[in-house]
């Protein structure tokens, strides 16, 4: 329902009918629904999960973060997320915090102290998240100078399709993206 269809209710039947009326109504009520629209896209600016392009460019302009426009929509603002994320002390919480912020997130923190260096383990799903560089470069950003960073990835292994009772010939009929991350239904 329009506002002008709201604003007509309003008044008078008599006053309904007048074509002067229902003109200047009309084109009030077409304002309001372009303001409301506005004032609705304005809100969603407010959130990184709801930002559209621009409101995405604000935020990364706030947070002194290279544009990425024309990249995804969902790697922008798992970047953004992630800036916010890394804000205060380094901890394996807030590693681990940033890292889940991307695609690809479910990650395991291993800390390795004699080596000083800890590894991001991605445990779910399988394979190499679509933005693992601006995971590393977020990463490289937060953790401290001395610690080296190493990434583990989790595939599926021919031992495993074997044990789930695929042959080689099963196999064959997949590309080798659907064998490195095939699970059985």
């Amino acid at each position: 329902m329009s506002r002008s269809d709201v604003m007509l209710a309003y008044v008078p039947k008599f006053i309904q009918q007048a074509q002067a009326y229902k003109a200047v109504i009309n084109a009030q009520g077409s304002e309001f629904d372009q303001l409301r629209t506005g004032i609705e896209d304005v809100l969603k600016q407010f959130y990184v999960e709801t930002a559209t392009e621009w409101g995405l460019d604000l935020w990364e302009q706030m947070l002194n973060l290279k544009s990425y426009a024309g990249k995804p929509l969902d790697q922008r603002r798992s970047r953004i997320i992630s800036r916010l994320r890394g804000i205060g002390t380094v901890t394996v919480a807030m590693i681990d915090n940033v890292a889940e912020a991307y695609t690809y997130g479910v990650v395991e923190i291993i800390e390795n102290s004699v080596a000083y260096s800890f590894t991001i383990k991605f445990t779910d799903p399988r394979g190499v998240p679509p933005n693992l560089d601006d995971l590393k470069a977020a990463i490289e950003e937060i953790k401290p100078a001395h610690l080296a960073v190493n990434y583990e990835f989790t595939y599926t292994t021919y031992g495993e399709l074997k044990t789930w009772g695929l042959t080689y010939g099963d196999m064959k009929a997949h590309t080798y993206g659907g064998i490195k991350t095939y699970r059985p239904v």
